[in-house]
């Protein structure tokens, strides 16, 4: 079981190594630049901590995938700002060519619950599927407005079009979602009204 987990850390750390990669191979980063886009462009499909990033940037560093260059801000504020070099180009474009299994459902809490609902009452499964529906309607209203800065599809070999077709994928995730908390609400309203 131990074995297991590590090989899954594992093999999410090097996805994190691509990832970094990835935003490095647009244009030359420091760390704090990386996390915030782990916060914000890569959150829907991606996330990582501060702590995560900076050890990836060393094992890159160390397996000469990454260079940096010391930028002196203000009187002592240092600051590393990373490039790739053409072997992290090179091991980033071998690993986009490569062909992904789909992965097993990802865990949710709410799904999990939602299977053993037959134990709660009418009322209290509608307020849980009430509560879920505003928070995804609010997560899908902040994707829709994110999507706002595309009025037309990007050109196809721009850093714009992966951001725009993994927005579009998660506004169709969350409009799926909402499909389906409003049919779980209507099957329980049904049974009320019987």
């Amino acid at each position: 079981m131990l074995a297991a987990r590590s090989l899954t850390r594992c093999a999410a750390m090097r996805v994190l190594k691509y990832a970094i990669l990835g935003l490095l191979n647009r244009q030359p980063m420091t760390g704090y630049d990386i996390g915030k886009e782990f916060n914000y462009e890569l959150a829907e499909f991606w996330h990582a901590k501060h702590s995560q990033i900076y050890t990836e940037l060393k094992k890159l560093h160390d397996e000469g995938l990454v260079t940096y260059d010391i930028e002196i801000s203000g009187d002592i504020l240092e600051k590393k700002q990373y490039s790739i070099t053409e072997e992290g180009r090179n091991d980033l474009l071998k690993w986009l060519h490569k062909d992904e299994l789909i992965e097993r459902t990802a865990k949710d809490v709410f799904r999990v619950r939602m299977y053993f609902s037959n134990n709660l009452d009418l009322e209290s499964r509608i307020k849980l599927l009430e509560s879920q529906k505003m928070q995804h309607r609010r997560r899908l209203n902040q994707l829709k407005k994110t999507a706002e800065q595309y009025p037309v599809v990007p050109a196809h070999d721009s850093d714009r079009f992966g951001d725009f077709i993994v927005l579009e994928s998660a506004i169709m995730r969350e409009e799926s979602i909402l499909t389906w908390i409003e049919k779980c609400i209507g099957y329980c309203q049904e049974a009320k009204n019987r």
